[in-house]
């Protein structure tokens, strides 16, 4: 099977469903974005950090991929079985949050990116995922779109926050505090 199709060729991709859209849909957007944002999260578990954080994330990298192919599909068309996002998958993330949180110092101050590579791209990743949230809450207002998966994405983008934070604080990296000048 060869990877190139050349059906795309004329800026036009087919959902799962067959429905063609043109490449530039919130649809397409959205998937796409959600892909780079599981890209970001594989840089995050190439860094040298904590086994726990790195299964963690794998996870969170298959649900990326649930979340993907629920986007991908044209929900009044494709009658393929999807798989799909569980309250459980959420609860996760809050549970690792209010995990890792009770182990850091309260969050007196925003905190400026940086610090390791490995918090830095935390830091990426959640911004990806912001801008996922918003796009698929967009699509959400055209197209039926699953709520968990809004709900998944906006759990994320905390989670990884606290993710970059904690890594620091493993690592003995200072946070990098934003002091408004006044």
């Amino acid at each position: 099977m060869k990877i190139y199709t050349k059906t795309g060729d004329r800026g036009q991709t087919s959902l799962i469903g067959g429905t063609r859209v043109p490449k530039h849909h919130v649809r397409i957007e959205s998937y796409g974005t959600v892909d780079e944002l599981n890209s970001y999260i594989g840089l995050i578990r190439d860094q040298d950090i904590d086994a726990k954080h790195k299964d963690v994330l794998k996870e969170v990298q298959d649900r990326l991929f649930t979340i993907g192919a629920s986007l991908a599909s044209d929900p009044e068309k494709s009658k393929m079985k999807i798989p799909d996002l569980h309250n459980a998958d959420i609860e996760l993330l809050e549970q690792e949050m209010d995990r890792m949180d009770s182990e850091l110092p309260p969050l007196r101050h925003f905190i400026l990116p940086g610090g390791s590579n490995a918090i830095s791209f935390c830091h990426l990743a959640r911004c990806v995922c912001r801008r996922a949230e918003r796009l698929v809450v967009h699509l959400a207002e055209e197209s039926f779109v699953e709520e968990k998966v809004i709900i998944y994405l906006n759990r994320l983008s905390d989670y990884l926050f606290i993710l970059a934070r904690k890594i620091g604080s493993e690592h003995k990296i200072a946070e990098n505090e934003w002091i408004a000048r006044v």
